[in-house]
């Protein structure tokens, strides 16, 4: 074989593989980028952040459980038979409305919504009103609807040796629940000693902030939920508040938030309540839950059996604010955060 004939037939050759290569990664297409899960396979999601917006635009669904990792590890199948709905998460780990409201757009531009479920975090009421994908290394190629950029995924070794026999792998799998999407509390374990070890508790209390220290940044977060609120009236929107730990109340007395956090709630709560196609349920205030540690492995993230329960009480309709109770169950919420940080806590700090 001439060296001419030699070189063609290499470059025949390669093309053909990456032809190859290109087509495996469409068909079988881990990150849902093209489409939804073959027949027969099962819908594996495990990173969210390459997989979550491919799944908003080509999966089946009526319903969307939006929030941060706390709000991973419910279960979708909870949603759809409390609900009667088919309902799939659009997580962010950070949660800041921003972020959460650019998912919500994805879904929007793809599909009518029967209900929205919407954690709010307290600390996205005072982030930036900019995305942060961009800046903190999201694949935007997968983000965005330009197919001719998505070579750093069709033309990827892990893709093909790691992610297609992963997807494969768990969906032969019988126990596999697809219901548990970006689930992380399987191999956690929850515990006081756990909890406390992660939280650094800060030696001193700082001066308690002006309540309306954030007042810029929570109207630019009120008006991102209150705009797509109003152009949705379609949906059924059902804000909740998660019970973060004690720990959490004890931080933020001690870097002087507390005041601003309750004040960006209520006036969230206001402004939201102000919508017909709005519910709002409030569970941070649930003592058995906030200051049993054992339910945690840190400040914020509980046991997927506080996930459980939240579902089950926002089936039944507990805890929902209205115009004529929501300013006393702040005031409540403010009540308990001065007993934790004067008395429960001493449970764990006794000297400090």
């Amino acid at each position: 074989m001439t060296e001419q004939k030699f070189i063609k037939s290499f470059f025949i050759r390669s093309i053909l593989l990456l032809i190859i290569v290109i087509a495996v990664v469409v068909i079988f297409d881990p990150f849902y980028q093209y489409h939804k899960p073959l027949p027969g396979l099962k819908s594996v999601l495990t990173d969210k952040e390459y997989q979550c917006v491919g799944t908003l635009r080509n999966f089946d669904y009526d319903s969307l459980i939006v929030g941060s990792s706390v709000c991973e590890n419910y279960n979708n199948k909870w949603f759809d038979a409390g609900f009667g709905c088919s309902a799939i998460k659009a997580i962010r780990s950070y949660g800041a409305t921003a972020d959460l409201c650019y998912l919500l757009d994805v879904a929007y531009d793809n599909r009518n919504l029967k209900y929205v479920f919407y954690n709010i975090d307290p600390s996205s009421l005072c982030a930036s009103t900019e995305t942060t994908y961009e800046s903190t290394g999201c694949p935007m190629y997968l983000y965005d609807t330009n197919y001719l950029n998505d070579y750093p995924y069709l033309l990827n070794k892990d893709i093909i040796f790691e992610k297609i026999p992963y997807m494969l792998a768990f969906s032969f799998k019988s126990d596999y629940d697809e219901g548990n999407s970006y689930n992380w509390a399987q191999w956690k374990f929850f515990s006081a000693e756990l909890a406390t070890g992660m939280y650094n508790r800060l030696s001193t209390v700082k001066p308690m902030r002006d309540k309306t220290y954030y007042a810029d940044e929570l109207a630019g977060n009120i008006a991102l939920l209150t705009d797509m609120v109003q152009n949705h009236p379609e949906t059924t929107f059902k804000f909740f508040f998660p019970p973060y730990s004690m720990l959490w109340w004890d931080n933020i007395y001690r870097s002087g938030e507390r005041d601003a956090y309750l004040y960006n709630e209520e006036q969230t709560i206001a402004a939201l309540l102000e919508y017909d196609n709005v519910e709002i349920y409030y569970y941070q205030d649930e003592e058995e839950i906030i200051t049993d540690l054992n339910l945690y492995m840190d400040m914020i993230h509980f046991s997927k059996d506080i996930n459980q329960v939240i579902c089950n009480k926002l089936i039944a309709g507990e805890n929902r604010l209205t115009k004529e109770n929501y300013q006393t169950k702040i005031q409540n919420m403010y009540e308990l955060s001065e007993r934790i940080v004067q008395e429960d806590i001493l449970e764990y700090y006794p000297n400090k």
